[in-house]
């Protein structure tokens, strides 16, 4: 199996890994029917609720600057404070955002700098920097101190900023999941199973054991299994799901039938012509799948953009 990423088509790689161009998961390139669990989505959904553990006690801490109505003033002592965010801020910064450090590196070492770059730059910046505030206060001038000779601390902004960008990883991740539910409950339309017709008797056997040429047996109210001809019999079938037509189509000897698609009242035997990724139906499962990850004008333009973009902000 090949994986795409769903924002660079032209990004391949023979198995699961980081789009080298934006640092995004790539993600199969065929819909198969049955789907495990999306590890990333896992992966991502853990950090993220294991971020906002760690991070809402942080803005808590750090709310009373601006909000005196949420003042931790008291509960800690100002000494301890700086160590209590360190100690808050380093499963979030160093385990919840190790996936960003990686691919923001990763877009250094490639040169295709990226969001992933930035946040990296950012967060990771304002962790170190913090922790030379805490640990060693007296490597900073005067003019870096405060009222009481306090060097300010980011711990707040390293957090909440990894912990928000985990989140649209999460919704981001959840949408593309969706799109791909959508889908396989397109092939789902067609039976996991076919009537092989042979000459001792009709067998069942998997969708996936019908070859092209094999005479099947299509009964009252059955989907039809795979896309050919009608070989003996006749019948109605239901083709809405295809041209959106309820009134069910007759069909006779000679007449084309779809996988997919609901036999009415009559039994036949049809000769398949189209089975597995051929059928119909799986191709425009694939012409989905593909416009999904096409990409608009826009998206270009974005691009074009953002080469600018980035390393204007580094610089």
């Amino acid at each position: 199996m090949t994986y795409t990423c769903p924002m660079h088509p032209d990004v391949v790689s023979d198995g699961p890994a980081a789009c080298p161009i934006c640092g995004m998961a790539l993600e199969p390139t065929t819909i198969s029917a049955e789907a495990p669990p999306n590890p990333e989505l896992v992966d991502m959904t853990r950090r993220f609720w294991i971020g906002a553990i760690f991070t809402l006690p942080l803005i808590y801490l750090g709310a009373g600057r601006f909000l005196p109505v949420f003042s931790s003033e008291g509960l800690v002592e100002a000494p301890f404070l700086g160590w209590l965010k360190l100690a808050l801020a380093t499963p979030v910064v160093l385990w919840c955002g190790a996936p960003f450090f990686a691919r923001g590196w990763a877009s250094v070492v490639t040169r295709n700098l990226n969001m992933f770059t930035l946040i990296a730059l950012g967060t990771g910046t304002a962790y170190v920097f913090s922790i030379l505030a805490v640990v060693a206060p007296g490597l900073f001038p005067p003019a870096f101190r405060g009222a009481e000779g306090q060097v300010e601390v980011y711990f707040e902004a390293a957090a909440v900023i990894i912990t928000l960008v985990v989140l649209g990883q999460v919704l981001e991740l959840r949408a593309r999941e969706k799109t791909g539910d959508a889908l396989r409950a397109l092939l789902d339309l067609t039976p996991p199973t076919a009537s092989l017709v042979e000459a001792d008797g009709d067998r069942t056997v998997s969708l996936a054991e019908v070859r092209v040429g094999a005479r099947l047996r299509v009964r009252p109210g059955e989907k039809i299994p795979v896309d050919g001809v009608v070989a003996e019999g006749q019948s109605t079938a239901d083709e809405s799901m295809i041209s959106g037509e309820p009134v069910p189509v007759e069909k006779t000897v000679g007449d084309r039938v779809t996988g997919g698609t609901l036999n009415g009242t009559g039994s036949f035997v049809m000769t398949a012509e189209r089975v597995g990724q051929d059928t119909l139906l799986a191709q425009i499962v694939r012409m989905v799948a593909d416009a999904q990850r096409s990409r608009a004008p826009v998206q270009r333009l974005a691009d074009q953009v953002a080469g600018y973009f980035v390393p204007a902000v580094v610089m």
